[in-house]
């Protein structure tokens, strides 16, 4: 199951759509310094095109091929063997399984989306911010796509950049703390994970890094398993950010311009379960098991934390972004359920999160455009003030909390339901947990929009036309999973079955619940 096959699509569309984005930066760099719009529209053109070859790539996965016994991975580029890229055996090859191309499409629809926002907000230095926007969606899409250990590494190195400058020059206040926490924990994990990779590839006795040659010739023994295992898994723990490896979030999140804040909980928090998924597992697969118990309940601990911190911020934005570190507690709790519910309930809840809390972000960032603060004290009685925005606001926070009907139910509780049947206790304290989000998010809505109208929140305009337009797709696709779930549900149940399989396999059984 663990394959590439050729590009079904007789064009290489996959590497179109990647490295897109990094073509567009060069040129929005030779863009006329004062003409902010000509920037923006070099923007919004380049990160439109790459969402429309991301729709051609999600419709056209074949996930009944998939069943019947084809190959995990399609649109392999380039079509049949890798590329050699450097010498040492150091390849290039992409291709999307039914994980990947949903991660893919997420990426490229929030990238349109926070190019689109940015376009009333930023006011100077535009060239280089659209330049590192694009530049970044390059790096989070190649992420999703590469097969490769090496490439995989380079991807995950080049997203730091850009959002290390996004956070730097576009930030708060207190940006250039917020920076160096984020690119020292960062770089952490990321040396460990490239040591990780290069011994894992050496006693493979593989000539490439390409992931299937590796995974092929891999006999680690049980102790060096386990060492590489940690080494890469802190890596990726970091990024999610699993519990106590999360201090860096919430400083990155507050002070990030909006756009970033969007990207970072949307996509970036996502590379750390892929990664996990991708590479950790099917390369340690006895290590991995033998960590389940302490990854789920670092995951649980995680899941109320970050709820609690949440409940007790007066800042919008941060209890936003501690609620990122108690829905990502979720998810990796479905995915070590070693279950096809929980695994296809991580990953759904990977997508659900990313449109929940993109559109949170964006709503705070339309705040605080307005009001220059977001001190939750400071607000009061919006409904009366901003219908539309109450309105919006509303419908993203019952999708946040899991209401039936709305995207955010059915991962959460294939998650749940697949710990459950792993393991009855974590199941019962995440679900404990996760009643948590419902208190602290109503709690946050009834301050903002309910009782007496603040001064600041009767001067307060409602949404406009564009604002609307912005947070148009992210209010669609919440009810769209939440009534049709099967869209995005199908071709990842599918690969998590071809995956388990795979795993089971090397596992040579299979690994106890958490």
């Amino acid at each position: 199951m663990l394959a590439a096959t050729a590009n079904e699509l007789g064009y290489p569309v996959l590497s179109l759509a990647i490295f897109l984005p990094a073509a567009a930066s060069l040129l929005a760099l030779v863009m006329p310094e004062r003409d902010r719009a000509a920037a923006f529209a070099m923007g919004l053109l380049a990160t439109g095109m790459t969402l429309a070859l991301a729709v051609v790539l999600f419709a056209s996965y074949d996930a009944d091929w998939l069943a019947a016994g084809g190959a995990s991975f399609q649109f392999a580029d380039p079509a049949g063997e890798p590329l050699t890229w450097l010498p040492g055996g150091i390849t290039y090859q992409v291709g999307l399984d039914g994980i990947s191309v949903t991660l893919f499409f997420l990426t490229a629809l929030l990238s349109l989306l926070a190019m689109l926002f940015s376009w009333s907000v930023v006011r100077y230095r535009v060239r280089e911010y659209v330049a590192l926007l694009l530049v970044l969606e390059t790096g989070l899409l190649g992420v999703f796509a590469a097969l490769d250990l090496f490439l995989f590494f380079v991807f995950w190195e080049i997203v730091l950049i850009p959002m290390f400058f996004l956070i730097g020059i576009w930030g708060g206040s207190g940006r250039i703390y917020a920076t160096v926490k984020f690119v020292l924990f960062t770089m952490t994990g990321s040396a460990l994970m490239l040591v990780a990779i290069i011994v894992t590839a050496r006693l493979s006795g593989a000539e490439t890094f390409h992931l299937f040659d590796v995974l092929a010739g891999s006999d680690l023994t049980e102790k060096a398993q386990t060492a590489l295992f940690a080494a890469m898994v802190l890596a990726f723990a970091i990024k999610i950010p699993l519990f106590p490896l999360h201090t860096w979030l919430p400083d990155a999140h507050v002070e990030a311009p909006a756009a970033g804040s969007v990207l970072l909980a949307g996509v970036l928090l996502k590379m750390g379960a892929y990664g996990y998924l991708r590479l950790a597992w099917p390369l340690y697969p006895d290590a991995a098991a033998a960590a389940i118990p302490v990854l789920a309940a670092l995951a649980v601990i995680g899941v109320w934390y970050g709820a609690w911190v949440a409940y007790a911020q007066d800042d919008v934005k941060s209890l936003v972004a501690y609620s990122s570190v108690s829905h990502m507690g979720v998810v990796v709790v479905g995915l070590l359920a070693m279950n096809v519910q929980g695994m296809s309930g991580g990953v759904l809840q990977m997508i659900n999160h990313g449109l929940t809390t993109g559109a949170l972000f964006l709503l705070v960032g339309m705040l605080y455009a307005r009001a220059h603060t977001r001190q939750i004290s400071s607000f009061g009685g919006l409904w009366s003030t901003m219908p539309r925005f109450s309105v919006v606001f509303l419908v993203v926070t019952l999708a946040s909390i899991g209401l039936p009907g709305l995207n955010g139910f059915v991962g959460e509780w294939l998650s749940l339901l697949g710990a459950f049947r792993s393991n009855m206790l974590v199941g019962a304290l995440a679900t404990f947990g996760v009643v948590l989000c419902a208190v602290y998010m109503l709690w946050l809505y009834q301050r903002l929009f309910f009782g007496e109208p603040s001064e600041l929140s009767l001067r307060m305009p409602d949404l406009t036309a564009r604002e609307l337009a912005v947070l148009a797709p992210l209010l669609g696709l919440m009810f769209w999973i939440g009534l049709a779930p099967m869209t995005f549900l199908y071709p990842i149940e599918r690969t998590s079955q071809a995956w388990l399989v795979a795993m089971l396999s090397l596992f040579g059984g299979g690994p106890a619940g958490p």
